[in-house]
């Protein structure tokens, strides 16, 4: 058996999944570069981290099945990935900003009408999948499926389960294609939303395939489940914290400082990961070819070596460092999106609320591949 092979720690221990932030802290501290059967080679420093994203030619993020543009290397990336960016410019914001709003303002309303209410399934997944579903210009209704599947997505990473994986492929597969076929048998008629245009640009001098506008849109149908994830994460913060919560009510101008800094201590995606091309020493550990490398971003994000009291939310901090939602070339590309809705939701929250509390049994944390809630009771007044 070659060296590597040796398993220095278990991810899927209960001891590990019960609290994944200090589980990774630990290793960050005791064996920053560490190997599994279930993810390669984890990497929990931030210096490792950043340096990993910074090499795209030593660290292929170039995935078993074709993902656009995020399982896709340069040239190849670059190309994709400047045809998808426009989608996400200021303007494309701040028009759809008041859908979005009005979206955030109802759910909000009716949450005031109940004594308590669990936050997961009547706020934070409904908006967010409701919010993109907008945004693409889908039905209202869309946006059930889309949560279901944004959920089995997520146990199926977990369990690693490739028969349920491919049945949820071909589900989401059917949901986007009904979209696209809706859209071309309307022909000149068709509403012009983001769909449309999706469907209308050229790489390489051609449109999109089918299966390429899937795997474009199943990239931010996934990315919503982690946006989702981290407005959990936002409130239990603030739920927990009546003097932060005060903070942002009487300067809402702070909440974009706040969103950046909360999910830096606590953030909502656990980990991506990279495929060695060359063998490669990181930590002085050596790592052939080839090999799986994992990125723990909520690791990262904490290290101290980089953020001074990592353990502090400080709505001052410096965020430059902050890799919430990824850097380097395959950072983020819905991220002003995401940032967009959880601006909006915390503002029609606090805007429309005199106090945040916490209610009912005590929070239940999402295991990986979310850092995310199941269970979030809330108290609205």
């Amino acid at each position: 058996m070659p060296p590597h092979a040796k398993s220095d720690w278990d991810p899927l221990d209960s001891s590990i999944l019960c609290n994944q932030r200090r589980a990774y802290d630990q290793m960050r501290e005791t064996c920053p570069v560490a190997h599994s059967d279930f993810l390669g080679w984890s990497l929990f420093r931030h210096g490792d981290v950043a340096g990993v994203t910074a090499d795209s030619v030593t660290f292929s993020n170039v995935s078993k099945h074709r993902a656009v543009p995020n399982g896709m290397d340069p040239p190849e990336h670059t190309r994709y990935r400047q045809a998808i960016n426009p989608f996400f410019v200021p303007a494309r914001m701040t028009a759809f900003e008041p859908e979005t709003r009005q979206l955030a303002g109802k759910l909000v309303e009716s949450m005031l009408a109940r004594t308590t209410f669990d936050f997961v399934s009547d706020f934070s997944g409904p908006f967010c999948s409701r919010s993109l579903c907008a945004f693409l210009g889908w039905p209202e209704d869309t946006w059930i499926p889309i949560l279901e599947w944004t959920h089995g997505n997520q146990e199926a990473a977990l369990s690693r389960d490739r028969e349920a994986g491919t049945v949820l492929a071909r589900e989401l597969a059917d949901i986007v294609l009904e979209q696209v076929s809706a859209r071309r048998e309307a022909g000149g008629s068709t509403v012009r939303d983001v769909t449309t245009s999706l469907m209308e640009i050229e790489v390489d001098g051609r449109a999109l395939s089918d299966e390429e506008l899937v795997s474009v849109l199943r990239n931010w149908i996934a990315g919503h489940g982690t946006v989702a994830a981290a407005l959990e994460i936002l409130m239990f913060h603030l739920a927990s914290d009546q003097e932060l919560q005060a903070k942002l009510r009487s300067d809402p101008t702070l909440i974009p400082a706040a969103v950046d800094e909360i999910l830096r201590l606590d953030g909502p995606l656990v980990a991506n990961a990279r495929t060695t091309t060359s063998d490669v020493v990181i930590g002085g550990r050596n790592i052939p070819a080839g090999d799986r490398v994992t990125l723990i971003w909520i690791a990262a994000n904490r290290d101290p070596r980089v953020f001074d009291d990592p353990e502090r939310i400080n709505l001052d901090r410096d965020q430059r460092q902050n890799l919430v939602f990824g850097t380097g070339i395959h950072d983020c590309v819905g991220a002003s999106l995401a940032r967009l809705e959880l601006k909006v939701a915390l503002e029609e929250i606090l805007a429309r609320t005199a106090l945040i509390e916490r209610s009912g049994a005590t929070p239940k944390r999402a295991l990986y591949p979310s850092n995310g809630f199941v269970e979030l009771g809330l108290r609205f007044s």
